[in-house]
């Protein structure tokens, strides 16, 4: 089984990929949250274009990705539940929630750390906020993202299948809870007791830093819940709520060799948490 998921895993990442980005890209247009300004036209071809250089990146370097570490960690018994015993199923979904809870706080380090905040910063100068903004990330954070997961299924001795679940849900929500989509208010409260929701997630991407400081969850709310980092609604209504950072604001930081220069230009210390505090 452990050799089908590997063999099998980048069929099964892009082919989850494909689906999530077209299928909410669909509902955006359909039944839009916001009106947007800047064209597709312009957005998509760069952030788009992003996803395809980390790929390619962290392909090259890391060429067997999480999924290759979790089965080498397995075959020398390394890691928490390589040596406790429990059932298989347990061991998945402990591992999936671990996980999650390892971004959260990675997450907060990015927003924490100037130097992080740096490489972060890109994916919060997107001018508008859809399908498309939840894998626009600068390479270099994409990089120290992967060491920080490899370290976290090693420690873990995370199951190779959780690690495929885990990572195809990550790319899932991420898009998702960054659609630009309609959700009625009494379905959106319900859902974001269990997952992260567009409507919450976008909280995080209003230019007010003290909202910037907020709801850092990708899948499952509850860390900001108990962690004190959760904010229910933007000061402005989600329709005329700014999005985006204060030091990039022109339609020309969007194209793709903007973005990668991104991390060299300002200051390192006007990152949102000092700001905010």
């Amino acid at each position: 089984m452990t050799e089908a998921l590997l063999d099998n895993e980048p069929l099964v990442r892009m082919g989850c990929f494909l689906f999530m980005l077209i299928g909410v890209a669909l509902w955006e247009v359909a039944a839009p949250r916001r009106h947007t300004i800047i064209s597709r036209w312009l957005r998509w071809p760069n952030n788009l274009g992003i996803v395809a250089l980390n790929s390619i990146v962290v392909r090259l370097i890391f060429p067997t990705a999480a999924i290759g570490i979790a089965a080498l960690a397995e075959s020398r018994g390394w890691g928490l539940f390589n040596i406790i015993a429990l059932p298989t199923w347990v061991a998945i979904t402990a591992s999936v929630v671990l996980f999650d809870f390892a971004i959260y706080l990675q997450h907060l380090l990015f927003h924490a750390v100037p130097v992080l905040w740096r490489f972060h910063r890109m994916h919060h100068a997107d001018l508008e906020f859809d399908v498309t903004t939840g894998s626009r990330f600068h390479t270099v954070e994409i990089l120290l993202s992967m060491g920080i997961k490899f370290l976290v299924v090693v420690t873990l001795g995370a199951p190779v299948v959780a690690v495929l679940i885990f990572e195809v849900l990550l790319n899932a929500t991420s898009m998702f809870n960054h659609g630009n989509v309609r959700i009625s208010s009494r379905l959106d409260r319900k859902m974001r007791l269990f997952i992260v929701t567009p409507d919450m997630h976008r909280v995080h991407h209003s230019i007010r830093p003290e909202e910037t400081n907020s709801n850092f969850g990708f899948n499952f709310p509850w860390w900001d819940r108990f962690l004190g980092t959760y904010r229910a609604q933007p000061a402005a209504d989600h329709e005329n709520m700014t999005i985006g950072i204060e030091r990039f604001r022109t339609q020309r930081d969007l194209w793709l060799d903007r973005m990668l220069v991104q991390p060299l230009l300002g200051d390192a210390n006007a990152h949102p948490i000092h700001r905010n505090t």
